[in-house]
């Protein structure tokens, strides 16, 4: 059976946008007189939306609903202004985007970054049209790795889930796959790493974005 439809995450898959998530949430943490989590913990926290980062980023005496409203509001705020400073699309992606496009095969980001934010990026750093739909996170909507976008993704595109491949570099990714049952498969590139994908339960890994074309008429789950 071939693979009808992808989907993509967002931050660590498509793009390298880690710097300015950072920037973002060191904005909103200063501004409250909190100290800036190094580049590095970012990695390992982002991934469930920014309030969430913005709990996991404080200091834990810190972490009261108040203190994380008022600095995800400010982080957002900022990333709103600043949402692609330093991002850029790792190495081949666009290329591989591009050919599938050429393929007809069916395309789409589902991210739990902020709606408005996900679309300025995909927009920004690629060529019109390159997705059939790109959905981040929305009021009253559950985010990742519940099924529900993927699912609203798939009748839209009128794709069962077995003709579907979600791609992804965290355990996030992974398990939204799983719980949509469609293929998972884990980019090593990204954010978390081959041992995180690997103890998530990911169908497969693949190093470089090009094998995404070779794994195109494979089942492997």
């Amino acid at each position: 059976m071939k693979f009808k439809c992808i989907i993509f995450d967002l931050d660590g898959t498509l793009v390298d946008t880690i710097k300015d998530i950072a920037a973002s949430m060191n904005y909103g943490l200063e501004s409250r007189g909190f100290p800036a989590p190094s580049l590095e913990k970012y990695t390992k926290i982002v991934g469930q939306g920014i309030r969430k980062l913005a709990s996991l980023a404080l200091p834990p005496s810190a972490q009261d609903d108040q203190t994380v409203d008022a600095v995800t509001k400010e982080a957002l705020s900022y990333y709103k202004d600043h949402p692609a400073v330093y991002a850029a699309p790792y190495p081949g992606i666009v290329e591989v985007v591009t050919e599938l496009r050429m393929k007809k095969v069916k395309t789409a980001v589902l991210s739990n970054k902020a709606d408005s934010i996900s679309k300025i990026i995909i927009a920004k750093l690629f060529p019109p049209n390159s997705f059939d739909m790109v959905i981040g996170e929305q009021p009253n909507v559950p985010r990742k790795p519940d099924p529900t976008s993927t699912w609203d993704i798939l009748t839209e595109m009128d794709v069962s889930p077995r003709e579907a491949l979600f791609v992804g570099d965290s355990e996030i990714d992974v398990a939204t796959a799983h719980a949509a049952e469609c293929s998972a498969l884990g980019v090593s590139w990204g954010f978390r790493g081959r041992k995180i994908l690997e103890n998530a339960g990911a169908d497969r890994i693949i190093d470089s974005p090009a094998e995404i074309i070779e794994l195109m008429n494979i089942r492997y789950s």
